[in-house]
């Protein structure tokens, strides 16, 4: 076991510097068995950004936050989190140095109520967002705090999931595809939820077919194709670039 996975996330966070970078991803290839998906990809995302991962279906951008979860067959090349060497790190001690995964199917337990679900995950870091505040940011949600997981809708099951996260004291969000088939109005209110999330510091990495959605949130967007970073866009570059973005991305 090496030192990251000892020590509990408060003392990795007093051991080091805060750096501005939360994110580094060097070279990183990786491997569904025989599959390559990932062909050395590298980005990194800063303290307080939230960035984009654009791209088609199957461009990699799904297997690069599952990469970075250690979620994957193998992985080669460095996943800097916070400051600590992930790629060797077992997949249930990336948590503790204060990320969240939420992955496009949601994982929400339709056998409890969403008051369980918010109960259900482990706090890993001591930072954690109270119910009230949970409730407070997603009022959706107290109103069904009693309904069953499988009578919420797909807004609904998009927002416990993303509470759930919050709960748990994660500082940097990974979202997989939120906003897939969900009404305009849920979009809506997503996108306000992720403005709130910037304020408090968080840091955020999502992946969005919906360009519409993502363009006006995004510091940065990163580009991918045939698993790898193919372009950089900055929100100020991005008025000038809108055109050859939607090209790149058929829109």
């Amino acid at each position: 076991m090496n030192t990251a996975e000892q020590l509990s996330p408060e003392q990795l966070d007093a051991t080091r510097p805060q750096s501005a970078e939360m994110l580094r991803v060097q070279d990183l290839h990786a491997f569904y068995g025989e599959s390559h998906i990932l062909h050395g990809v590298d980005f990194d995302v800063k303290r307080g950004e939230l960035v984009t991962l654009l791209g088609r279906n199957g461009s990699g951008r799904s297997t690069t936050l599952k990469s970075v979860m250690n979620m994957v067959g193998r992985r080669t090349g460095s996943i800097m989190v916070n400051g600590n060497e992930t790629l060797n790190m077992k997949p249930h001690h990336i948590p503790r140095l204060g990320i969240g995964y939420c992955p496009e199917e949601r994982g929400i337990f339709a056998s409890l109520d969403v008051h369980e679900n918010l109960l259900l995950p482990p706090t890993v870091r001591s930072d954690g967002m109270s119910l009230d505040e949970i409730y407070a940011m997603f009022p959706n949600l107290y109103e069904r705090r009693k309904s069953q997981g499988t009578r919420l809708s797909g807004g609904e099951q998009q927002m416990l999931a993303m509470a759930r996260i919050l709960r748990t004291g994660a500082r940097i969000l990974l979202l997989d595809e939120i906003t897939e088939g969900l009404a305009p109005v849920i979009v809506q209110k997503l996108a306000e939820v992720l403005m709130m999330l910037k304020e408090r510091g968080m840091t955020i990495v999502l992946v969005e077919q919906n360009f519409r959605f993502a363009a006006p949130l995004a510091d940065r967007h990163y580009v991918m194709e045939h698993g790898q970073i193919v372009e950089e866009i900055t929100a100020a570059q991005l008025p000038s670039r809108r055109e050859h973005l939607n090209s790149m991305l058929g829109v």
